[in-house]
């Protein structure tokens, strides 16, 4: 009775625990396979490329931390501009789930950097080692490690990590301006956290497009999980046609499946083979399917040489597959109440996010109290002052003249600390200025109380060469009158 119950253990034991298999992928081409090495040179010509683009004499994109400023083509945002960046990440996710919604995972099958690297690394292997059956010998037992297989090995490898170096460098130019960076690359002068941050993103590349592959979309990826509740019966998905290939079997080309008994799938599993994370299509949709389409490239291959009707795996719906539905009714279910409220919502967030960028002031002003002098009686009683300091921003790429008042009580004075005012303060562009001032009111016998009080601040900038704009920004403060 031990022994069973100790075999039982042993068998649940080892079905929990699932060793990985090395998967080799097929090389497959096709409408599908077209469309993939298209978004993958779109996806890296914008990765290496966008660095490298200068704008009104800086790098177009550049996400500045030192000086805590992103710059994006034409566009500025300071740290008081995160709600912007929120906008993006809203805009980004609500995208994300119209797509799903509508045709399943396309964004990990065409353009997540996991699934495209992983490709660049599966094409230098196919190029270096050979196809799938020359790999498989490659790594089996029966090849011993002589010096053609060390060769071979290492080739891939370098070419591996020249692709990593390349790509966790054009990584650290996003953040640091990547003529700077390539300079300092060469003199060996990076600093700390540019060393870490380098061999950071070229390690997790090589290890996770090289090694890990199919395990981060497998176990690593959150969208792989909660991707089941954003498709539904009419989401476009890869799908495998059951009512029309089954039952499978193996026949010759000259046979006929009706007096077989058989359907079109002719089990030759080259849908398997090609497949980059090792699913059977056929076992149905499975949250490991990353909606490449390379299945369905190397179905209609074997269809079209044995003279079947392609598409036994297609892109479809679950209940256009189901009910034959036609192209017509398919296309007329796109317009169901869950996409058309996601397309709203983005149109929605789209036109606020626009309007807010393209219309922001483009000055900035905070004002802060001198809290070690909140307000006091100078020149015999004759004159009130209060501290302040300001923090204007410029987020223009123009220089900007700026004046400064106050109002709120009669007579009010803005002075510098050696005591003129502020007339034609120039702000460079894209730039900020800390400035002490103060604030002067003649005695008039009011009486001691805290006065709200407000902070013009008037802007002029170029338009263009001959009209010029100018810009008012009115901050609330107060002014102290104390006892004396």
């Amino acid at each position: 009775m031990s022994i069973g119950k100790h075999k039982i253990t042993e068998v649940v034991e080892q079905s929990l625990y699932e060793v990985r298999k090395n998967i080799y992928a097929r090389s497959v081409k096709g409408l599908f396979s077209s469309w993939r090495i298209i978004f993958i040179f779109l996806t890296q010509i914008l990765y290496y490329g966008l660095p490298w683009i200068n704008w009104n004499g800086r790098q177009a994109v550049l996400f500045d931390l030192i000086q805590r400023k992103f710059y994006i083509f034409g566009i500025v945002l300071w740290p008081q501009d995160v709600i912007y960046l929120s906008a993006l990440l809203i805009l980004s996710a609500f995208s994300l789930f119209l797509f799903t919604t509508i045709a399943g995972r396309l964004f990990c099958g065409y353009a997540c950097p996991q699934t495209v690297y992983s490709q660049i690394f599966m094409w230098i292997e196919h190029w270096v080692e050979g196809d799938r059956f020359a790999r498989i010998r490659l790594d089996s037992l029966e090849w011993p490690w002589d010096i053609k297989k060390w060769r071979i090995k290492l080739s891939k490898h370098s070419l591996w990590l020249v692709i990593s170096l390349l790509t966790g460098f054009t990584f650290i130019g996003f953040f640091t301006p990547i003529r700077e960076l390539g300079k300092q690359f060469l003199e060996l002068t990076l600093g700390p956290w540019q060393i870490f941050w380098f061999l950071f993103y070229s390690f997790a590349t090589w290890g996770n497009a090289g090694f890990m592959r199919e395990q981060v979309c497998k176990y690593m990826c959150p969208y792989a999980r909660f991707q089941s509740v954003m498709v539904d019966q009419d989401t476009f998905v890869v799908t495998y046609d059951k009512l029309l290939g089954e039952p499978r079997g193996g026949r010759n080309k000259a046979s006929d499946k009706l007096q077989l008994g058989l359907g079109n799938c002719v089990n030759c599993s080259i849908c398997v083979q090609v497949c980059p994370t090792g699913i059977d299509i056929r076992d149905g949709l499975q949250y490991m399917c990353i909606g490449c389409g390379a299945c369905i490239d190397a179905c209609n291959q074997v269809m079209e040489k044995i003279n079947y009707p392609q598409g036994l795996i297609r892109y479809t719906s679950e209940r256009a597959m189901l009910n034959r539905e036609s192209s017509n009714l398919i296309l007329r279910n796109l317009t169901r109440p869950r996409v058309l409220i996601y397309s709203l919502l983005i149109v929605i967030c789209s036109i606020i996010f626009i309007k807010t960028l393209t219309t922001r002031n483009p000055l900035r002003v905070d004002v802060m109290r001198d809290r070690g002098s909140l307000g006091r009686v100078v020149k015999g009683g004759q004159i009130i002052e209060n501290v302040y300091r300001l923090q204007i921003m410029n987020v223009s790429e123009k220089a900007m003249t700026v004046s400064l008042q106050a109002v709120g009580l009669d007579n009010l004075k803005v002075l510098d600390s050696t005591g003129n005012g502020f007339n034609n303060l120039v702000i460079k562009p894209v730039s900020n200025l800390l400035i002490p001032i103060k604030i002067t009111l003649e005695n008039t016998n009011q009486a001691a109380d805290i006065y709200p009080i407000h902070i013009r601040i008037v802007g002029i900038y170029p338009q263009n060469s001959s009209i010029y704009e100018e810009t008012v920004i009115n901050e609330k403060s107060s002014f102290i009158i104390p006892e004396f």
